[in-house]
C-alpha cells in the first residue's frame, strides 16, 4: 500500500535527514541563528529607551514651564490704543503667560494701579501691558518731534495705525507755497504713526507723526491737502 505521508520538516523526500536552517547539524539550536535574534532586538531596545527619555525630559520641560507661568495684563480691544487713552476695566483682561526672568510685566492683582491713567504710547490690541506704557508719554525722544497733518481720504491707506511706519510724500504745491516753504512736489520724509483720529469738521484724518525735529518743522509747513502717506513695511528705518 502506497504512503502518502508528506517528508516530515528537516528530512529529505528520499527519507534522508537534513538539517533546518535553525538547527546546527547535531541537531542543537544554531549560534548564527541566535545571534540573528539579538541583533534584531537590538535596535528595538534603543528606540525604546530614547522614547523613554524624551517622555521624561517633556515631562521635566512642561512642569517647569507651568510653574514659572505668572497671570499678567494684557490689552483686550478690537482696535490699538494710541497714545494718551485712559485705561478702563473695559480695556483690560488677565491672561496666563510665560513670565521669562527680567521681563517687566504687570501681575492682574494689580489693575487698580492701572485703571485711570494715560497711555505712555500706543499699543496694538492683545499686546502686553508694561510699566513703562503708561504714565508719562515716552515720546517724543531727544532730537525728534511729533507733528500733526491732514489727509483727505485717498491720501492715506485705511489700514492705517499707531506704530506703522510711513514716507509723507508732498504730491502738490502752489508755486507760493513752494517758494515760501521749499517743499517742492516729490520731497519726503520718513516718519512713524503716533496716532490716527478724525478731524471732526469734515471726512478728513488727522494723523500725528513721529520723526526727526527737521523734518518735523519742514512738514510742519506744508499746507493741508497736499501730502501723500505711504505706509512702508514694519521693520524698515525711521
Amino acid at each position: 500500500m502506497t504512503s502518502t505521508d508528506s517528508p516530515a520538516r528537516g528530512d529529505s523526500a528520499t527519507g534522508e535527514a537534513r538539517p533546518v536552517p535553525w538547527l546546527n547539524s547535531s541537531g542543537s539550536p544554531s549560534r548564527v541563528a541566535a545571534r540573528g535574534s539579538r541583533r534584531r532586538r537590538l535596535p528595538h531596545l534603543v528606540a525604546g529607551a530614547l522614547l523613554v527619555v524624551l517622555c521624561v525630559g517633556g515631562a521635566v520641560w512642561w512642569t517647569t514651564s507651568t510653574q514659572d507661568r505668572v497671570p499678567v495684563l494684557a490689552l483686550a480691544l478690537a482696535k490699538p490704543v494710541q497714545l494718551g487713552h485712559v485705561l478702563t476695566p473695559a480695556d483690560l483682561r488677565s491672561i496666563d503667560v510665560y513670565a521669562a526672568p527680567g521681563v517687566a510685566l504687570i501681575p492682574a492683582d494689580r489693575v487698580a494701579s492701572v485703571l485711570g491713567r494715560p497711555m505712555a504710547t500706543s499699543l496694538g490690541a492683545g499686546a502686553l501691558l508694561t510699566p513703562d506704557a503708561v504714565g508719562t508719554a515716552a515720546i517724543p525722544a531727544a532730537g525728534r518731534a511729533v507733528v500733526g497733518v491732514v489727509v483727505k481720504p485717498g491720501q492715506a491707506p485705511p489700514e492705517l495705525a499707531a506704530g506703522a511706519p510711513v514716507t509723507v510724500v508732498v504730491t502738490a504745491a502752489t508755486a507760493a507755497g513752494a517758494a515760501a516753504t521749499g517743499q517742492v512736489p516729490g520731497t519726503s520724509w520718513r516718519a512713524t504713526v503716533v496716532g490716527v483720529g478724525p478731524a471732526g469738521t469734515d471726512q478728513s484724518t488727522v494723523v500725528s507723526l513721529d520723526l526727526d525735529t527737521v523734518g518735523a518743522s519742514q512738514l510742519a509747513q506744508v499746507p493741508a491737502g497736499q501730502l501723500t502717506l505711504v505706509m512702508q513695511a514694519a521693520g524698515g528705518e525711521r
